[in-house]
C-alpha cells in the first residue's frame, strides 16, 4: 500500500474589489506559482462579488517547509 503525500496549499487572491485581473496580471501570478513548484488546482470567483479572484494551488510538502512551519512566528 503507498504512503499518502503530505500537501502544503497557498491561496492568492488577484484583482481588485472593482474590476477582475487583466489577463497578463494573472497570467504573472500563474508563472511565479509555477516557478516555485506550485500546481493551480482551483480558480474561483469572490463571494462577494467585484472582480477579485482566488487562485488555490498545492505543491508536495517538503522537510524545509515543514521545519518552517514549525518555527514561532
Amino acid at each position: 500500500m503507498s504512503e499518502i503525500a503530505p500537501w502544503e496549499y497557498r491561496v492568492l487572491s488577484v484583482g481588485s474589489a472593482w474590476r477582475g485581473p487583466r489577463d497578463e496580471v494573472l497570467e504573472e501570478a500563474l508563472n511565479e506559482l509555477g516557478a516555485e513548484g506550485w500546481e493551480v488546482i482551483s480558480v474561483l470567483a469572490h463571494d462577494y462579488g467585484g472582480g477579485k479572484v482566488r487562485v488555490v494551488a498545492k505543491r508536495p510538502l517538503t522537510d524545509r517547509a515543514r521545519r518552517r512551519r514549525s518555527l514561532p512566528q
